[in-house]
């Protein structure tokens, strides 16, 4: 039986995946549900490398390429189609993309975005949850992520618990998958859900957000967390959106930021400025990847994170933007180190200070975790010198304004908003 590798590629957006129904135009499976799909090889029949495949093929199906950023390849698996005599090796892609609008070609009749669990639901590709499955988030994925936000990580600990009550109310076994849960019934789905919100101790906002959904499952039962969890991650995402239009009504014509917040992203695509300032942001130096994403559509000048300050004032900013991975019960806000010192720089040059988040990143209480880096990234010479190399910061109230999806935050808003994060999170005590 002949090999063939083939793609399948998921492109998510707000927390949806897109499914494309395929036409009488394709030579296999008409009529069902898949992700982007096609041939590894060419129309020539020359291989190609896969992403360069599954770049092609968003491209031809979906009109998305310039929207998409890739996420993760995960490990291909075989296919094994005895009505069309051929063993397909999947090779499956998983990108974000920051579009939704879709231009299809020949191939497809409709398409439609939809929480992964819908592929358990509808006639699909074979095999098409396994592919999600080797590209989805993990546990994993919110515990080690260096790379992205708080934000961003908030959505795929949600990801996590959705798909795994899923799995568990179909209970779905299969030895080509893997499940981070112990079991299908509640104490399993509790236990996981417990698990997630400790996966990252600095970023309450992955906590806030899996105890809003626990704390409104209706009934101990997979089916239950999968809905209350899929409606807070809708929730999540609108209050995300929401935080960053009503910030993008403050800011001015030249704007400053450090690190890499989607939320401080979205008020840049809003507002157009005509030039960004951004510190490198070191430990992990993001701020460099993100002034490379915006390089195309405004004046962009990148910094250290010594000068950063010196540059609010000297490249004359008008507004300092930052993210925030927890905002205290008063006031003080906790996010990337670098943003207290930006702050303080900011007030001494009379330039307005915004953090800006959703808030759900409020604290029920006044912890954090500094995240200690590696010290040899700073010194690893053989003298006896300790190492100070934390990932966060925390800049004090008066010195930042708070914006969220319900505007500007004085103290007595965000204590009432904290003492109702501390109720959600006793839903285990109260079960």
């Amino acid at each position: 039986m002949e090999t063939r590798p083939v793609l399948t590629c998921f492109l998510r957006s707000e927390g949806e995946v897109l499914l494309l129904r395929r036409s009488g135009a394709v030579g296999s499976y008409r009529g069902q549900w898949g992700g982007v799909a096609g041939h590894v090889a060419d129309d020539a029949g020359r291989d190609r490398d896969p992403e360069t495949a599954a770049r092609a093929e968003i491209d031809e199906e979906t009109g998305l390429a310039d929207a998409v950023t890739l996420v993760r390849q995960g490990d291909s698996f075989q296919v094994t189609d005895a009505d069309h005599g051929v063993r397909w090796q999947v090779h499956p892609f998983l990108f974000d993309c920051e579009a939704r609008t879709v231009t299809t070609n020949e191939e497809t009749t409709e398409t439609a975005w939809v929480h992964p669990p819908e592929i358990l639901i509808r006639e699909t590709v074979p095999r098409l949850w396994t592919a999600w499955d080797r590209v989805r988030p993990r546990v994993a994925t919110v515990r080690e992520d260096r790379t992205h936000g708080s934000a961003w990580l908030s959505l795929r600990a949600l990801e996590v618990l959705r798909d795994e009550a899923a799995l568990a109310d179909a209970g779905r076994s299969d030895d080509l998958e893997t499940a981070e849960r112990d079991g299908d019934d509640w104490d399993a789905l509790a236990a996981l859900a417990a698990e997630i919100r400790e996966a990252r101790p600095s970023m309450v906002v992955v906590a806030n957000r899996v105890n809003r959904a626990m704390a409104a499952v209706t009934a101990e039962s997979p089916m239950a967390v999968e809905q209350a969890t899929t409606e807070t991650l809708n929730h999540a995402v609108t209050a995300d959106r929401v935080a960053a239009a009503v910030a993008a009504e403050k800011v001015g014509d030249r704007l400053a930021t450090l690190s890499r917040s989607g939320t401080v992203r979205a008020v840049v695509d809003a507002t157009a400025p005509e030039a960004v300032l951004i510190a490198e942001s070191r430990p992990g130096s993001e701020g460099v990847g993100v002034a490379e994403t915006l390089a195309d559509s405004t004046a962009v000048t990148l910094t250290t994170d010594a000068a950063f300050g010196h540059g609010l004032d000297a490249w004359s900013a008008d507004t300092l933007v930052v993210g925030a991975d927890r905002v205290f019960p008063d006031g003080r806000v906790v996010n990337k180190v670098g943003t207290r010192s930006a702050a303080l720089s900011a007030a001494a040059a009379e330039t307005d200070c915004y953090a800006v988040c959703a808030t759900d990143k409020i604290a029920p209480r006044a912890t954090w975790d500094s995240e200690e880096r590696e010290p040899q990234r700073v010194y690893d010479g053989d003298a006896d010198i300790a190492v100070l190399n934390p990932t966060f910061d925390v800049t004090p109230a008066s010195a930042v304004t708070v914006v969220t999806e319900r505007g500007v935050l004085e103290t007595s808003d965000i204590e009432k908003i904290a003492d109702a994060h501390q109720d959600r999170s006793e839903w285990a005590e109260r079960r």
